[in-house]
């Protein structure tokens, strides 16, 4: 089953998001550093991408996929860094 974001909604730790046909996953905001700096406002200008597949913050430079929160992982950019 491919789950797809309809909306994200946040509060002070968490990004929560709402996917097709009901559930609701929530993921520390901590888990995504750039977010967790973010202002209120700068959270709120995302768009949803890849028809629902994730969702993107241009002025962030930030992406988060479906399928990474549903299988726990955070944000990968350092573990990439390292790596290379």
């Amino acid at each position: 089953m491919n789950a797809l974001a309809t909306s994200l909604r946040f509060d002070e730790d968490t990004v929560w998001v709402q996917l097709v046909g009901g559930r609701v996953i929530g993921v520390p905001l901590a888990w995504f550093p750039r977010l967790l700096r973010a202002s209120p406002e700068q959270r709120l200008r995302f768009e949803i991408s890849g028809g629902g597949q994730g969702s993107h913050w241009d002025e962030l430079d930030e992406d988060i996929s479906v399928a990474g929160l549903l299988a726990g992982r955070g944000d990968v950019t350092r573990a990439m860094a390292a790596a290379a």
